[in-house]
């Protein structure tokens, strides 16, 4: 883990150089090394200033806070940073875990199709349809630019439903009920 101080106004006595070392080395824990920190101190009137800047491998987290007394400045800016370090942890980890969960959906939505799992089925309701009449070629020019397999649509001569389709060999069917 790389430290690097800056102070401003503030001298670092050895004894905040080893607290913040003691602290940095249990946070080290949560990371994945390599680690760069920058502490900032500063001096104002009549309070600390403190600034954390942690970069870890997918972890980019700053902390800072202010306060009259330097201690309590400086415990309460590594809280703050441990508590930020968790949350992003928290996030890659849910992060994984959704796209997992979604692999995991994709192949047992795989499985379904083939009708080896007794996963149940789902209904997708589809808007594919236009109830104004229309020739075929007016239904297969939708169908082509909806970019879709299936379009129901209402037939020009007989006013009744019809579904045009497209077929696996590239030519489209027609079903028209009864």
């Amino acid at each position: 883990m790389n430290i690097r101080f800056t102070t401003k106004q503030v001298e670092i006595t050895p004894n905040i150089r080893s607290y913040c070392e003691k602290r940095l080395k249990s946070i080290n824990k949560l990371l994945r090394p390599p680690a760069e920190v920058d502490i900032v101190l500063s001096h104002e009137k009549y309070r600390y200033k403190i600034e954390i800047n942690l970069k870890a491998k997918g972890i980019g987290v700053v902390a800072e806070d202010e306060s009259p007394d330097l201690m309590v400045t400086l415990g309460k800016v590594f809280d703050s940073l441990e508590k930020r370090i968790k949350k992003e942890r928290e996030k890659v980890r849910e992060k994984k875990r959704r796209v997992a969960r979604e692999q995991r959906q994709l192949s047992l939505t795989g499985e379904t199709q083939l009708g080896s799992s007794p996963e149940e089925k789902r209904i997708i309701r589809m808007n594919d349809y236009s109830l104004k009449p229309m020739t075929v070629e007016e239904a297969i020019m939708q169908l082509d630019l909806k970019r879709r397999d299936v379009f129901v649509f209402r037939r020009e001569d007989n006013e009744k439903f019809a579904v045009i389709f497209k077929r696996r060999d590239g030519h489209y069917g027609l079903i028209e009920p009864e």
